[in-house]
């Protein structure tokens, strides 16, 4: 895999919004559970000394486990943030690739609750958990 190259089984995020535009391109993997969210890294993710930025990982390590609540759930709830918290363990750099690889540990009728790790070329950098509100669907 050189540094343009996508790893198999990844394909351009669908969800699109306007905080993460600016980001793209972001790839997502889905699993029978989970929406693992992907992207190479480059100078618009990065801190003033060209690593990963914390609140990069963050926005995207709840994106990622709060879509995989959605996937464990068939799509047929949305889900609000209620509480997020992550450890950042290491660091990334431009040209890696980076994904954001949730675990749902629980759904509930009212709360869901998850896990990820924030991998650069397969390193753990970063672990975040969290809690999601159930939000019924409208319409």
């Amino acid at each position: 895999m050189t540094n343009t190259n996508i790893p198999d089984g990844f394909e351009p995020l669908s969800r699109k919004s306007p905080l993460t535009e600016p980001w793209e391109p972001l790839y997502a993997k889905k699993t029978e559970r989970a929406v693992i969210i992907g992207l190479r890294l480059a100078r618009p993710h990065t801190n003033g000394r060209g690593l990963i930025h914390g609140g990069l990982i963050a926005a995207l390590a709840d994106n990622a486990m709060g879509y995989s609540c959605a996937q464990a759930t068939n799509w047929s709830v949305s889900f609000v943030t209620v509480s997020l918290s992550i450890d950042f363990v290491g660091s990334a750099e431009i040209g890696q690739w980076c994904s954001i690889e949730s675990d749902v540990i629980k759904t509930g009728k009212t709360i869901c609750f998850a896990q990820s790790l924030i991998k650069a070329d397969g390193v753990v950098t970063a672990r975040a958990s969290g809690t999601f509100r159930v939000v019924p669907k409208k319409g």
